[in-house]
């Protein structure tokens, strides 16, 4: 299977490698050559365009940072429009609108190729390893199609139904744990303002019923200092400004969600757009002249759990089954 990824930024370049680590043939693109010189060098093609990569790759991806740069990519001059047809198929990976994803994925299926949105979640350093989940809308014999290389991509992959839904519960994901992201913020600052000493206040939550995988990834590099979970601010503003307008679309009057939108809208303004996510601790740690840090916490996190072959997630319907679906091919 020849694949075309457009976007090798923080997760997209992390995906790409798990493509190429695993034997596919893979063309890569990026409006940076930095980055498309690291991947020749190991062994991808350099793609001229991405109407190009529609015309010679048999699935090409995208993994870009907003809904206007993925229509850009799509419809644009020498997009992937002019270049798609039948036997062909536009994976999505962004975190994107729900609506635009059906809109682009419509005028793809008009050219009679295929269309999957498949956005992550899990983390940049699962993204490296291919143990990310995978969260997939699209047709169900589409899904069938794509699932070999979905699972090489990730370890976990769930069908969610049709085009538009995976962008849903993505959005949805990243909103639980920006949520989770501001309370442990308060939490850490809170213990430090105590005097209770962080190594032990990390592990008293670590184990108990406040734990979450938000705590086990970004409390470790707040603690350290280096707060590098390869997410900023501006990307975080934009995952939840998506789930409010999702919320507000749909009638529900939400009231945690507004205030986490002013939260990083303060925290923009302060610090700006490209400041790394978790540094939102420092509206805390400005304002009590304190530092929330601890020795021993990784400047970064590293996936240690050894490659798996990823499968399918079949949803608990209420009868007993198993949660875990062998994927074909792999």
């Amino acid at each position: 299977m020849r694949v075309g990824f457009i976007g090798l930024g923080n997760v997209g370049g992390k995906l790409a490698g798990s493509i190429l680590r695993n034997g596919f043939e893979l063309t890569v693109l990026d409006l940076n050559p930095l980055l498309v010189e690291s991947f020749v060098a190991r062994g991808a093609t350099r793609g001229d365009s991405p109407k190009q990569l529609a015309e010679s790759c048999d699935v090409v991806i995208t993994c870009l940072p907003s809904p206007a740069a993925c229509a850009a990519v799509v419809e644009g001059e020498n997009g992937i429009l002019e270049g798609i047809g039948p036997g062909r198929i536009w994976a999505e990976m962004s975190t994107t609108d729900a609506a635009e994803t059906r809109r682009l994925a419509e005028l793809v299926i008009a050219r009679g190729a295929e269309a999957i949105e498949c956005p992550v979640s899990g983390g940049c350093h699962r993204a490296a390893t291919g143990n990310i989940a995978i969260f997939a809308g699209c047709a169900r014999p589409t899904f069938e199609k794509a699932l070999p290389f979905l699972t090489v991509l990730g370890r976990r992959v769930l069908h969610t139904g049709d085009i538009g839904s995976a962008s849903i519960l993505k959005v949805v994901t990243n909103y639980l744990a920006t949520a989770n992201l501001v309370a442990l913020a308060e939490a850490l600052t809170t213990c430090k303002a105590a005097g209770m000493d962080l190594n032990t206040s990390y592990e008293a939550i670590r184990i108990s019923s406040g734990n979450s995988f938000v705590h086990e990834t970004e409390s470790q590099v707040i603690l350290n200092g280096s707060r590098d979970i390869s997410f900023t601010m501006d990307l975080v503003a934009k995952d939840i400004g998506l789930f409010q307008k999702i919320a507000e679309d749909n009638d529900v009057p939400l009231e945690l969600s507004p205030l986490l939108n002013r939260i990083f809208a303060d925290g923009i303004e302060r610090y700006g757009p490209r400041e790394l996510s978790p540094n939102i601790i420092k509206r805390l740690e400005d304002a009590t002249s304190l530092n929330v840090l601890a020795p021993g916490f990784p400047a970064e996190m590293l996936d240690d759990e050894p490659e798996e072959s990823g499968y399918e997630v079949v949803p608990h319907r209420g009868e007993p089954a198993s949660n875990k679906r062998e994927a074909a091919g792999g």
